[in-house]
């Protein structure tokens, strides 16, 4: 028998995995390696394995608030009268085992002092579907407190639905602190302090001299199709929370105190994982839309967000820090004008050092109109199909960056600063593969092994 040509299988063998490696490169499937494992959805992306749980309300025993026998102001007056009586309606009413509560139509003038800090506003109980009529509204009378609820839930299992929450940060009195601090950011809409199952839907939350709403140490909390807007200090904020949907709700117009952002996701020492933040429309928010300092498993979906005609943006439409872990995919956003940061519609800001964990951020398929997008001093970063329409792709003392048929387009802006103005390497390493500038094919030499930085970076950004 004739003995196999050893030299042929070899080349048959070499020109096989070549062959695999270039398809690999581009059709958008996984590189030939990697440093990081996730079980990835048919886009791509990893698997999302939660879900909030709804408020599961034991009956539907109903009541609708009698003004009359409660004496309860609806007319927007004395704050001190409907704040008693509203509560003890609502106190009787869980009472005697009603889980749905109707407030009926009108303006509903609460708060009452508690300490040198807080103003209180109405309690909702466990086990209770509160439901504004059309037309109700739930207002705080001014005051020159730090902190404030209009609306504090108090138990778990609670929806709150389809009525108006207003501040009153047009006519708050800043009274300075013994440190003279004049901030008075903690006056919130909706407060979830420690709840678990909680649904927020299609309500206004507006004026509040801090945030829409702040969910503190809660679990399976959803906010779906909701109004925030006009707020000082944040649409809703996250200090510490597992398993929160925030769906279908239009945040727009935060200004006032910083941060000024759509949705903050910061609870330092605290635990914030297992996050969805998708189908919102953001617009006209001060420091940006959202920002992640905080989060794990933050999933950033098909969101709208436009910095708006007459606004301008302190940070930037998608921020998020050093140690946080994210999905971002499929929005779109808009940028008019620059941050601090320029016109980049997501930063990952870093401090150096250890990320605190070995999961890639996945930026896929989004539109990034007028701005573009950087990460530095980090690793482990999957970017592919985006579309960064008149700015630059760039990361910086980065390791394994992951770039698949993305698209660059050339502002006229940088006229003499083409190249490297559009894809931008400063000591990285990676994997590039079917990146286009406009309807060029650009060969950017990332490597696995061999930092890369490109040389007109070195003579000056």
């Amino acid at each position: 028998m004739k003995k196999p040509n050893c030299y042929l299988l070899i080349l048959v063998l070499v020109l096989i995995v070549s062959c695999s490696q270039d398809d690999s490169d581009t059709n958008g499937s996984d590189p030939v390696y990697g440093a990081y494992q996730e079980d990835l959805d048919v886009d791509g992306l990893p698997t999302r394995l939660f879900s909030a749980q709804l408020p599961q309300i034991p009956t539907s025993n109903e009541y609708t608030i009698e003004l009359d026998r409660w004496e309860i102001p609806n007319t927007n007056i004395d704050a001190a009268k409907t704040t008693t009586n509203l509560q003890a309606a609502i106190d009787w009413a869980h009472e005697e085992g009603y889980t749905r509560v109707i407030l009926p139509t009108g303006e509903y003038l609460v708060g009452e002092d508690i300490n040198d800090i807080y103003f209180g506003g109405i309690d909702i109980y466990d086990n209770t579907e509160f439901v504004f009529s059309e037309g109700a509204v739930l207002a705080i009378d001014t005051n020159d407190k730090w902190n404030y609820c209009v609306l504090r839930l108090n138990g778990d299992n609670i929806i709150v639905r389809d009525g108006v929450i207003k501040g009153e940060r047009d006519s708050h009195i800043f009274t300075p602190r013994e440190d003279g601090n004049t901030a008075h950011d903690e006056g919130h809409g909706i407060c979830v302090w420690g709840n678990n199952n909680i649904l927020i839907q299609n309500m206004e939350m507006h004026s509040l001299t801090g945030d829409g709403s702040l969910v503190l140490d809660s679990n399976d909390v959803t906010f779906l199709d909701n109004n925030i807007y006009n707020n000082r200090r944040q649409g809703i904020s996250i200090v510490g929370g597992v398993r929160i949907e925030i769906k279908d709700n239009e945040i727009h117009h935060i200004k006032g105190t910083s941060p000024q952002f759509g949705i903050d996701i910061e609870g330092p020492g605290r635990v914030d994982e297992d996050i969805l933040i998708q189908d919102n429309y953001f617009h006209h928010n001060s420091g940006g839309d959202i920002v992640n300092a905080t989060g794990t498993n933050v999933y950033i979906l098909e969101n709208v967000m436009e910095q708006g005609d007459d606004s301008e943006y302190t940070d930037g439409p998608i921020v998020s820090w050093h140690k946080t872990h994210n999905i971002i995919a499929r929005n779109t956003i808009t940028m008019i004008s620059g941050s601090a940061n320029g016109r980049l519609g997501y930063i990952q800001y870093s401090n150096g050092g250890d990320k605190g964990h070995n999961r890639a951020t996945f930026v896929h398929d989004n539109v990034m109109n007028n701005c573009g997008m950087y990460m530095y001093k980090s690793s482990d970063a999957d970017v592919r199909r985006n579309k960064f329409l008149g700015y630059f792709l760039a990361f910086s003392d980065f390791e394994n960056a992951i770039l698949i048929d993305n698209l660059v387009t050339y502002s006229e802006e940088f006229t003499n600063l083409r190249y490297c103005w559009s894809y931008r390497f400063k000591n990285t390493t990676g994997f590039a593969g079917g990146n286009y500038l406009g309807d060029q094919l650009e060969e950017l030499p990332l490597s696995e092994t061999e930092p890369y930085t490109m040389q007109c970076v070195l003579d000056g950004w």
